[in-house]
């Protein structure tokens, strides 16, 4: 199997809240939008707000969205001067990496992470 792209889809139960959350209070750039849906660039990723098909499956999303940010700080001020609220506040992990956690209007869980300058992840492994 090869596999060309990628996007995640949310299929929320008030596609407006949604809407104004993924685009108003976090920001993200509209990629394109449909009669019924919006796709936001996500840096790599895709995040498609889809207007349809939400009400008729009764779904779970039991993940998380993990989204990489320069400064958590800013990332931090700039949600709760948009009214985001944070459900945990930024702390170092025990891998090192800095994490907050919010949500968005259904409940599903979004990570905000900021790798620091000495972190495996950033560090010239050649």
């Amino acid at each position: 199997m090869e596999i060309l792209s990628s996007r995640i889809i949310l299929r929320p139960k008030d596609y407006q809240a949604s809407l104004a959350f993924w685009r108003d209070a976090l920001g993200l750039a509209v990629a394109r939008e449909y009669p019924g849906g919006t796709v936001f660039f996500a840096g790599q990723n895709l995040i498609e707000i889809a207007a349809h098909g939400g009400s008729d499956v009764e779904s779970t999303f039991e993940g998380a969205i993990w989204l990489q940010v320069r400064d958590l700080d800013d990332a931090s001020a700039e949600l709760q001067s948009e009214g985001v609220r944070i459900d945990r506040e930024p702390r170092v992990e025990p891998w090192g990496l800095r994490e907050m956690w919010i949500a968005d209007p259904d409940g599903v869980q979004i990570v905000l992470v900021q790798v620091p300058a000495d972190h495996p992840l950033r560090r010239d492994t050649r």
